[in-house]
């Protein structure tokens, strides 16, 4: 059987509409991930896509090593897509526009190890970018990338594709951690940024994994009047 034919989002409202329908109730435990994707023809990797989105959604709550339950008390929360940068740019109705600063591959940092809980570290891509819209600074990303989860990530011509888009189409994540906080621009990030040093500005930290394995951890900084859109 060929599998993979169906996107995350489809299969996510099937499953959602299998909860409303009351196929399965508050309490019930679901079937697992494997055995969803044979029902539904599609990898395993888009059953946990989707589940990690009725999951966030606080539709149904996934334990490890203790299965995936519809809650018995959904959660009414607000969710946030990781976004599509060039996207993001273009609906606002700006021309992006995309600069490769670094790529090189080394061991993690400390601190990109304490965000993966890593006890070990091994080796990852770190890939410094700068996202454009109508030529100006948008966003300066700082990212680092498991070589082990995501090997391929090494062919990718990163001058070309950015890592953002790149990782969103073909590494599904099962996890995700978000942080928001303010940071005063180094001289070298408000070059970049096209801003004077120790302006404020909002940082993005996202930490992703499928299942227990790293995937990537990335720092977004944005340049000033940025604003996060989020859905409920």
């Amino acid at each position: 059987m060929q599998q993979g034919r169906q996107s995350w989002r489809v299969v996510r409202d099937r499953i959602h509409e299998w909860i409303l329908s009351g196929r399965y109730g508050p309490g019930d435990k679901l079937p697992k991930d494997a055995e969803l994707a044979l029902d539904l023809d599609c990898a395993r990797s888009t059953i946990q896509r989707a589940m990690q989105d009725l999951s966030d959604s606080g539709i149904v709550e996934r334990r490890r090593k203790g299965g995936t339950h519809v809650r018995k008390n959904p959660l009414v929360r607000a969710t946030l897509d990781i976004p599509l940068t060039r996207l993001e740019i273009e609906q606002r109705g700006g021309q992006y526009g995309y600069q490769l600063i670094e790529k090189v591959k080394r061991p993690p940092t400390r601190a990109v190890q304490a965000a993966f809980g890593m006890t070990e570290p091994s080796e990852f891509l770190q890939i410094v970018c700068l996202h454009l819209s109508d030529g100006r600074p948008y966003t300066l990303e700082d990212r680092w990338v498991s070589i082990d989860t995501v090997p391929n990530i090494l062919a990718v011509d990163l001058t070309r594709e950015n890592a953002n888009e790149w990782l969103l189409k073909n590494a599904p994540y099962t996890r995700i951690e978000l942080k928001f906080y303010a940071v005063n621009a180094d001289e070298e990030t408000a070059d970049l940024l096209a801003v004077a040093p120790g302006c404020a500005l909002l940082a993005m930290e996202r930490t992703t994994w499928v299942d227990d394995a790293a995937i990537t951890t990335v720092t977004a900084i944005t340049a000033p009047g940025y604003q996060l859109l989020s859905r409920s």
